[in-house]
């Protein structure tokens, strides 16, 4: 983060925690980026996108997507898929970041999304949950992997938030420590994350109600309704 934003109205999250309808702990935000490499800055950007996320008030985790298998080629019972798995419940919002490969997200960070089950047992794991997606490019900018987050995010029945980010020559845009450089993309960032902390602390505690569904209702009626008959579950 900046050492200065001086525009910045940090009284827009004044009693985030005081107000017992929100929750009495900070916002839970999962960050998940998209590249192992030594120097990646889609984990750059996400490391920024943390300190400001913190600075606004909420409690982030990042998962290192290094050591993780391919999808369906270890156990779930995995360490490094258990870890994501178990993030993955902890959090209220998240954020994607990828680098755009060949035009789209990188297979280390659709690995990431692979290993996320829809269900767990009883629960979905990710529905109702805030998202923002990001990407960073090796040339000029483009949309294609904030595109194709977004229709991830909505598969798995997340809200994504309007707001996004796409930094085009990434390389350029951080400095030898690997902080990014004041700029409009980073004033996007800021934009983006002020979004998703105002999103999910506006939907905590009422995803159960937004994401109630008729068809699922009647489904679960109907299975209740055979085994009061003694049919098989």
């Amino acid at each position: 983060m900046q050492e200065e934003l001086p525009n910045l109205d940090l009284s827009l999250f004044d009693g985030m925690q005081a107000s017992p309808s929100l929750s009495d702990h900070k916002p839970r935000i999962l960050l998940l980026y998209g590249s192992t490499r030594e120097r990646s800055f889609s984990r750059l950007l996400t490391e920024e996108a943390a300190r400001l996320l913190a600075y606004f008030g909420a409690e982030t985790r990042l998962f290192n997507p290094s050591g993780l298998p391919l999808p369906d080629d270890a156990p779930v019972d995995h360490p490094k898929v258990q870890e994501l798995r178990e993030l993955v419940l902890w959090s209220e919002g998240q954020v994607w970041c990828s680098p755009e490969r060949h035009g789209a997200m990188s297979a280390v960070f659709k690995a990431q999304i692979d290993w996320i089950p829809l269900e767990l047992g009883a629960v979905r794991p990710t529905q109702g949950k805030t998202l923002a997606v990001m990407q960073v490019c090796g040339g000029s900018q483009s949309f294609n992997v904030v595109n194709q987050l977004r229709v991830l995010g909505r598969w798995m029945r997340m809200f994504t938030i309007p707001n996004q980010s796409s930094v085009p020559k990434a390389y350029m845009e951080f400095d030898e420590a690997g902080r990014m450089k004041p700029s409009a993309y980073y004033d996007r960032l800021v934009d983006v994350m002020e979004e998703l902390v105002k999103f999910t602390v506006l939907l905590r505690g009422r995803q159960a109600y937004l994401v109630d569904r008729y068809s699922e209702r009647k489904e679960t009626a109907e299975q209740l309704t055979a085994r009061g008959m003694g049919a098989a579950p």
